[in-house]
C-alpha cells in the first residue's frame, strides 16, 4: 500500500532530520532519484525544515528584521513544498496514464499528492506530540493532554491512510480520475502581485 510506504519514509526522514536538528543541514536522501521513495523522503524533509522554521519565527523575542527574514524563507520554502506536491502528482499522472476511466468516473476533491501532503504534515504532528506526551520536564496534566491529542492524531493517520489507498485504487480501476490544478500562487509572482508590479 502506498500509504504504508509513505508513512514509513516520512517517519524515517523525520528521525534523520532530528539526528542533527538543524534547519540548514543538507538532505542525504538514501533512495534512488527516479523512485517514488525518493520523492516521499524529499517531500517530508521539506516539510520538516519548514516546521522548524515556523517554530523559530514564533519566538516572541525575535528581532523584527530577523523575523521578516525568516518569514521570507518560509514563503520560499512553502513554494518549494507546493512544487514538490505537484511533482509527485505528475508521478501519479504518469503512473495511471493508460487507465481509461469508466463512463461515470468522478474526480476526487483533492489529488493524491495533496492528500499525501497532509499525511506528511500529520507525521510531523505525531512525532512532536509524542515528544510532548513523553517530556519528563512537563507536568502530568500536560503529558496526559498531549497523549489524548496523540491518540486522535494516530486515528486520523489511519483514516487518512485508508482514504489515500482507496483513492489510488479507484484511480487505478477507472472509478475516479485525476484532474490536477496547478496552485497558481499569485503573491510570489512579480507580474501578479500588485505590491510588486507597482514598484517596477
Amino acid at each position: 500500500m502506498i500509504s504504508e510506504l509513505a508513512n514509513n519514509i516520512f517517519n524515517q526522514a523525520i528521525v534523520d532530520y532530528h539526528q542533527f536538528n538543524e534547519i540548514d543541514h543538507p538532505i542525504n536522501n538514501p533512495y534512488d532519484k527516479e523512485s517514488l521513495m525518493h520523492l516521499f523522503y524529499t517531500k517530508n524533509w521539506i516539510d520538516t525544515v519548514q516546521w522548524h522554521m515556523e517554530d523559530v519565527v514564533r519566538n516572541p523575542e525575535i528581532a523584527p528584521e530577523e523575523g521578516l527574514n525568516w518569514k521570507r524563507r518560509i514563503d520560499a520554502q512553502n513554494q518549494i513544498r507546493t512544487d514538490m506536491v505537484e511533482f509527485i502528482d505528475s508521478y501519479f499522472l504518469n503512473e495511471y496514464k493508460a487507465v481509461k476511466p469508466i463512463d461515470d468516473a468522478k474526480v476526487n476533491t483533492e489529488s493524491p499528492a495533496w492528500a499525501l501532503d497532509r499525511l506528511s504534515i500529520l507525521a510531523l504532528k505525531i512525532y512532536h506530540m509524542q515528544e510532548e506526551a513523553e517530556r519528563e520536564t512537563a507536568s502530568p496534566e500536560h503529558r496526559a493532554l498531549c497523549q489524548h491529542k496523540l491518540d486522535i492524531l494516530l486515528a486520523q493517520r489511519t483514516d487518512l491512510s485508508n482514504s489515500i489507498d482507496e483513492l489510488l485504487a479507484d484511480i487505478e480501476s477507472g472509478k475516479k480520475y485525476m484532474k490536477v490544478y496547478k496552485q497558481m500562487k499569485m503573491y510570489n509572482d512579480p507580474s501578479l502581485n500588485p505590491v510588486l508590479y507597482n514598484k517596477a
